[in-house]
């Protein structure tokens, strides 16, 4: 159901706090999603300045860009938001399924260390993080079916103290929750959240679930997805999308949203987009 947002109704953004880490030595050298190919040539140069473009983006738009130091032999490590759920300062650290990825997961646990936080929980079941969980201001939606553990799920709820919604994924394309989903605006007391999802992503019984959560969900097209349009970051007004998504960009603006285009061309060759680059640190 696409509703569109009154004309005297102002989103407003909140300020927000991210944690990235540059492609220094971005590489497709495996194949962990159907988005790598090896024998694509690919440009760390390029990557570079796409992702500090999406780095400079979030600064101009008020927000705090920390970063981690990237690591050589960690090809991926720049998809920062697979290492780390933190809500309410309350730290989980993240278990890769892919043994390349594993490594990754102790540098961003260190980095947490290091600055001060003392709630961190390293899961036992394999949880890809933010990869597979979106915080909606009152529960975490948690995906599950090619990467994260069904089991993280209740890890999670018990790590973080937040109610956990589970959905399942069912296209490989879209391999994590944060390719086929992304909040728009979190609830408050005053107002439920608001999501934009492609519902070809998820399993019948979880597009029933996303449909009676959230009644005013934008519904992505394939097109949108397939552009890693469902990789975008809200704060609330200003949504960070690949420069390719302008028709998703178009609906979020009838509802009062403002689209920031970026161009992440390079980034998706490893299956990554906006959101897979920055993992949100809320306090």
């Amino acid at each position: 159901m696409q509703v569109a947002v009154p004309q005297d109704q102002t989103r407003v953004p909140t300020t927000r706090r991210y944690l990235m880490c540059p492609p220094s030595f971005f590489a497709v050298e495996y194949v962990i999603n159907p988005w790598m190919d090896p024998s694509q040539p690919v440009s760390v140069e390029l990557a570079v300045q796409q992702w500090t473009e999406l780095r400079d983006t979030y600064r101009r738009l008020g927000h705090t860009v920390e970063e981690i130091e990237a690591q050589p032999g960690l090809p991926d490590m720049v998809f920062a938001a697979n290492s780390g759920t933190v809500v309410d300062g309350r730290v989980l650290g993240s278990r890769f399924r892919a043994p390349q990825r594993a490594a990754e997961a102790e540098h961003f646990r260190r980095w947490f260390v290091e600055h001060g936080y003392r709630d961190i929980t390293m899961p036992e079941k394999i949880n890809e993080a933010e990869g597979d969980f979106a915080w909606t201001g009152k529960l975490l939606l948690a995906g599950t079916g090619f990467r994260t553990d069904p089991a993280a799920h209740a890890e999670a709820q018990e790590a973080l103290g937040v109610p956990v919604v589970s959905l399942r994924l069912i296209d490989p394309k879209f391999y994590h929750l944060d390719t086929a989903l992304f909040v728009l605006s979190e609830a408050t007391d005053a107002a439920p959240a608001q999501v934009v999802y492609y519902p070809q992503a998820f399993s019948p019984g979880s597009q029933r679930v996303l449909t009676k959560l959230f009644p005013d969900a934008v519904q992505a097209t394939e097109a949108d997805a397939l552009c890693f349009g469902l990789n975008g970051v809200s704060d609330g007004r200003n949504v960070v999308l690949p420069v390719e998504a302008t028709e998703l960009g178009a609906r979020l603006a009838e509802r009062g949203y403002e689209p920031v285009y970026v161009d992440i061309s390079e980034l998706r060759k490893a299956g990554g987009g906006p959101k897979c680059c920055t993992m949100e640190i809320r306090k």
